[in-house]
Parts: C-alpha cells; structure tokens; sequence
C-alpha cells in the first residue's frame, strides 16, 4: 500500500499542475506512478468537467466557453503532454533518419512543425467546443481523460522504450501493461452503464491514443514520455469530439 500511495503523489506531481501537498519521490515505484495515471485522469476530468458546468452556468459566450474548455486540460497538466506532442511534431514530421528524428526529439527547442501543428491543435479543439453541446454530455469527459491515459500506461509498460528514455531503466512489464489496458476497458464499460452510446467518447479516445502511440513507436524506434505525452493529448481531442459531435 505504501508503494501505491507513493506512486500516486509521484504521479500526482509529474502530471498535474495543481500542487501536491504531500511530496514523495521513490525510484522504485515507477510502475506504480504509471498505474495509477488513469486514476489521475479520471480526478482531472472531474476538475475540466467542472469548469464546463461553471461555464454554462453563468452562460458564458460561445467563443469563451470553447477557448477554456479547450485550454483548461493543457493548464491542468501544466502543459506537460502538449509539450510531449509538440517534441513528436518536430521528430516526425522532420522526414530526416531516424537517428535524426530522435536527436530532435531530444531538443529543447521549438522547431516550425511544432509551432504549426500546436495551432492546428487549438483551433481544431476551439471548434470542437463551439458546437452546441449540452451540459449532461459533460459527464464522459473524466472517462475520456482515464481512457486516454489507459492506453499512455499500458504503451510505456509494455513496449520496448527508446534508450535515452527515463523508463528504461524499468524495463518492461506485461502484467502491468495489461492492467492498464484493463482499466482502458472498464472505462468504456462504465460508459455503457451510463448512457447506452457513453462508450463513445472513451472508446474514441482509447483508440486514437493508441494508434498514435504505436505509430510513434514504430516511427521513432522505441517509447518515451514524449510519445505518451501525444498520444493522451490526441486521445483527449479525440474523445471530445465524439463527445459532442456525435
């Protein structure tokens, strides 16, 4: 139990923005950090959820309602998975070696194809919340957010990493990874529960974070923190357009 509680402020203060009272760092509980991402997802939807509820509340205009909605999970995360997609934008889309690709993604600095698909991002996600949506389709989004984060733990578990990775030294573990992808599924299955279509929105956003994240993989030779950083922040996108355009 110590070991989870240790995971879970491990996580609590590498994921989220929102300082963490109890500061606890261990080495050793590196799966356990992992493990307990989709739980932090989960808390962080509720938080996004919220504001979407203050929002229409105080009916707030179209265009202000999808500008926080949109940047409200980049700051609650303090912007950590952008930064992960926006590095992979650059590697990727480089077109250089692969060896090259992976010594761009190691750079600090902000390269033109991050820039560009950083807007392309926001205005997709700016659209996506200017369409009329109603509050009770709010409820999914902590399952979207969990969802997406399944697939982020279970890829950074399972799959062989890329060497200059922090995770390497953790070596891979199937068990874990496969518990992850199960909390994937519970997701969904608690999106049944609710609503008949709720699986939608977790489904979507399991599936393309997934797919980005193994095509990441394959493209760049191995998984790293950036890789999931990308695959969480397309999975969201993902998960919030199923929300409300379907």
């Amino acid at each position: 139990m110590k070991k989870w509680f240790t995971g879970f402020s491990m996580c609590w203060g590498m994921f989220c923005a929102i300082p963490n009272p109890i500061r606890r760092w261990d080495s050793g509980c590196y799966r356990q950090m992992l493990l307990c991402l989709p739980f932090l997802g989960g808390a962080l939807g509720l938080i996004w959820t919220g504001i979407g509820l203050l929002l229409l509340r105080i009916s707030a205009p179209g265009p202000i309602f999808a500008l926080c909605m949109t940047v409200a999970p980049w700051c609650l995360t303090g912007f950590i998975h952008l930064d992960g997609f926006m590095d992979c934008c650059d590697a990727v889309l480089s077109r250089r070696e692969q060896a090259r690709r992976r010594e761009i993604l190691k750079d600090s600095h902000v390269g033109s194809f991050a820039v560009i698909c950083l807007v392309l991002l926001a205005m997709a996600g700016y659209s996506v919340w200017l369409c009329p949506g109603e509050a009770d389709r709010l409820w999914a989004l902590p399952l979207v957010c969990a969802g997406a984060r399944c697939v982020s733990a279970g890829a950074v578990l399972g799959l062989k990493p890329l060497e200059t990775s922090g995770y390497h030294a953790m070596g891979q573990s199937r068990g874990a990874a496969a518990t992850a992808w199960a909390l994937g599924a519970v997701s969904v299955g608690l999106g049944v529960l609710v609503s008949g279509w709720g699986f939608l929105p977790p489904a979507m956003a399991i599936f393309v974070a997934a797919v980005t994240a193994f095509s990441l993989r394959r493209n760049l030779g191995g998984m790293c923190g950036d890789i999931s950083g990308a695959a969480i922040t397309l999975g969201e996108m993902a998960g919030c357009a199923a929300l409300l355009l379907l």
